[in-house]
């Protein structure tokens, strides 16, 4: 598993992700551009901007007419919006690559963009957004991000806000995409069999792009100084939680330390937090911990939903354990199981092309190179428990904790006593 890299004359990258063994690819653009780079008046545009380039273009007038030609191949196609980056794909036998790429280029240089089309999309963006609200599990991690980051836009939902959909306007959409959907933020990825020069196939698409230099959003703080608590009220029959400190940039030099600790505290079913909340005590049936790390900011935190008539004990033991792996080495065998563990899912999510093609992809676009797998692996041996500890002895603190909860509640101060 092994990536090869070029970038062309105007600054768009591509990597390739060859599989000889593979009958299919994917084919994907993925751009350095998401919710992070809107301002507070077009929250909710990146998201809007990506269901608006599968409506019609000037080749392909309607959705329909992309659809179909994507059905006509056999294959899929979708695409998702992060804080920091937005990706268009299709997956599809190796032998229909080239439709594929030109299916893609045509949606995101020649979508139409229609006034229409935008006022019928709002509907579907705003029940999208009720589901979203709706669904606790979901709408943790938008509360919790909203703790940690405040009013800036890695504290806003990717999804926007009502208001903000509601006066999307055809100009919003030209301005967001004209000002970052840039050759410079663009990665081309294609993963699978790969037969002929498909370099030449993406230059003859994008070569022609004018290099332009778009500039970075504002760096993020923390809202170190905020509330420790935030409480959503909401009649429920279960509550929510996420419960964690702020850790490190996606490149920190700990990184792999810091993955496998968030693998000790919540990865898997034998995981200290799975065991202790769930299977000893029995107040919760889903929990994990997790980290979760964008350019310049982190946070390793635990997530649960808890019965609500015993949330004071959830938060408790949840607290208690990221306490404990601070105060106590991790023993070797368990620091072992969390190293295989963590390799094997790695593994696990490379096996086809397409995992294998969007976790360069990802690299490429938020840490500007494509790692191969086998460096990974190699780093997450490296790991020692000493590693461990140091790390969890400099992110965990009560001081530094901070806790996310959906349910009937509405007192803050009460829980803010639980994190010491």
């Amino acid at each position: 598993m092994s990536y090869e890299r070029h970038t062309l004359d105007n600054g768009v990258r591509i990597v390739l992700a060859p599989m000889p063994q593979a009958q299919s690819v994917t084919v994907a653009l993925m751009y350095a551009a998401g919710s992070r780079y809107e301002t507070r008046e077009t929250n909710g545009i990146a998201h809007f901007a990506e269901h608006m380039f599968f409506k019609g273009t000037e080749n392909r007038p309607s959705s329909r007419d992309i659809a179909g030609e994507i059905d006509a191949i056999g294959g899929e196609f979708n695409a998702f919006t992060g804080k920091e980056y937005t990706g268009y794909y299709v997956r599809c036998a190796a032998e229909h690559r080239d439709t594929a790429l030109d299916v893609l280029v045509d949606m995101l240089r020649h979508s139409k963009f229609e006034t229409e089309e935008i006022e019928r999309e709002k509907g579907v963006i705003i029940e999208e957004m009720n589901m979203y609200f709706d669904t606790p599990r979901d709408y943790i991690g938008g509360v919790y991000e909203d703790l940690l980051y405040g009013d800036q836009p890695l504290g806003w939902d990717i999804i926007g806000r009502k208001d903000t959909v509601r006066g999307a306007t055809r100009d919003a959409f030209m301005e967001y995409i004209g000002r970052w959907y840039k050759p410079e933020r663009l990665v081309v990825g294609i993963g699978g069999k790969i037969e002929g020069d498909v370099t030449e196939a993406i230059e003859r698409h994008l070569g022609d792009l004018e290099p332009a230099d778009t500039g970075e959003p504002d760096p993020v703080s923390v809202n170190g100084n905020g509330s420790r608590v935030r409480v959503h009220t909401k009649q429920s029959d279960q509550a929510h939680i996420a419960l964690g400190v702020p850790s490190y940039p996606i490149t920190h030099p700990d990184r792999y330390a810091l993955q496998l600790l968030a693998t000790v505290l919540g990865g898997g079913m034998s995981s200290r937090l799975f065991t202790e909340v769930r299977e000893r005590r029995g107040l919760a049936y889903y929990v994990f911990g997790t980290n979760h790390s964008y350019t310049d900011a982190g946070s390793l935190y635990a997530q649960a939903g808890v019965d609500i008539n015993r949330i004071d004990d959830a938060v408790s033991t949840v607290a208690a354990e990221l306490r404990r792996i601070a105060d106590e080495a991790v023993p070797a065998d368990e620091l072992e199981k969390a190293r295989n563990f963590a390799k094997g899912r790695f593994v696990l999510q490379l096996e086809n092309p397409h995992g294998l093609i969007m976790y360069g992809l990802r690299k490429e676009v938020l840490e500007g190179q494509t790692v191969d797998p086998a460096e990974v692996l190699a780093e997450l041996d490296k790991v020692t428990g000493d590693d461990v500890q140091r790390v969890a002895r400099d992110l965990i603190d009560d001081r530094r904790l901070r806790l996310a909860l959906i349910g009937p509640f509405d007192d803050a101060e009460r829980f803010e006593k639980l994190l010491g």
